[in-house]
C-alpha cells in the first residue's frame, strides 16, 4: 500500500517543488491520537477512583480528560495531523469515559440511576442501529447533530457537578437538577432524531 507522506513535495517545475500539507489517512499513531489513546486508558483509573471514594481524583482525572481532548483536538486541526484513526477514537474515547463514569456513578448512589439508564441505552440503540445497518449492507453515515453536541456537554457538564460536588463537598442544588433536566431532553430528542433518520434511511434502500 502507498502512502502519503505529509509534505511531500510535489515537482510542478525542474528545480521547484511546491510544499502542501495533506491530511493523513489511515491508521496514523500521530501525537494527538496518542493524547486520545491516553484518554481511553485513563477510564478504568477514572472509575477506580470513583469505586474508592476518591471523588477529588476522580474529578482532577476528568478535567484533564476534558483538557487533552481539547488539546488534540487543537493540534489535529492546528498543525495538520487528521486522521481517519483519529476520527474513529475520538468519539469512541468521549463516548467510553463519559458512559463509565455515569455508570460509576449510578452504581455508587450519586446520581439517579433512571438517568444513567437512560444515558447509557441512547447510546446502546444508536450502535446497535449502525450494526444493523452495516449487517444488511446498507451502512448509514453518522453525523453528528447539533443536539447531540448540546447532550454531550450537558453530560459533561452534569458529571463533573456531581463529581466536584462530592469532591469537594458542596451542594450542588438546584444546578444538578437544571443539568439533569437539560440530559434527559436533550438525550430523548436526539435518540428520537438518530432513530428517525434510520429508519428514513433503511425505507428509503428498501425501496430501490
Amino acid at each position: 500500500m502507498a502512502h502519503v507522506l505529509v509534505g511531500e513535495p510535489e515537482t510542478t517545475s525542474p528545480g521547484h517543488a511546491l510544499w502542501e500539507p495533506r491530511p493523513n489517512r489511515g491508521l496514523v499513531l500521530n501525537l494527538p491520537n496518542l493524547i486520545t489513546v491516553a484518554r481511553i486508558l485513563m477510564v478504568p483509573v477514572v472509575v477506580w477512583a470513583i469505586a474508592q471514594r476518591q471523588m477529588q481524583i476522580a474529578f482532577l482525572l476528568f478535567l484533564a480528560a476534558g483538557v487533552s481532548d481539547a488539546v488534540d483536538g487543537f493540534l489535529a486541526k492546528r498543525f495538520n495531523m487528521a486522521s481517519e484513526l483519529g476520527a474513529l477514537l475520538d468519539p469512541l474515547a468521549d463516548k467510553a469515559l463519559l458512559v463509565s463514569i455515569y455508570v460509576a456513578l449510578g452504581i455508587w448512589g450519586a446520581m439517579p440511576r433512571w438517568i444513567v439508564i437512560l444515558v447509557v441505552s441512547r447510546d446502546i440503540m444508536i450502535v446497535a442501529a449502525v450494526i444493523v445497518s452495516w449487517l444488511f449492507g446498507k451502512p448509514i453515515p453518522m453525523k453528528p447533530l447539533m443536539i447531540s453536541k448540546l447532550n454531550t456537554v450537558a453530560q459533561v457538564a452534569f458529571a463533573a457537578l456531581v463529581l466536584a460536588a462530592l469532591g469537594f463537598g458542596f451542594k450542588s442544588t438546584p444546578y444538578d437538577l437544571i443539568l439533569m433536566g437539560f440530559v434527559t431532553v436533550f438525550t430523548l430528542v436526539s435518540v428520537s432524531l438518530y432513530l428517525v433518520e434510520w429508519v428514513r434511511h433503511m425505507s428509503t434502500i428498501e425501496a430501490r
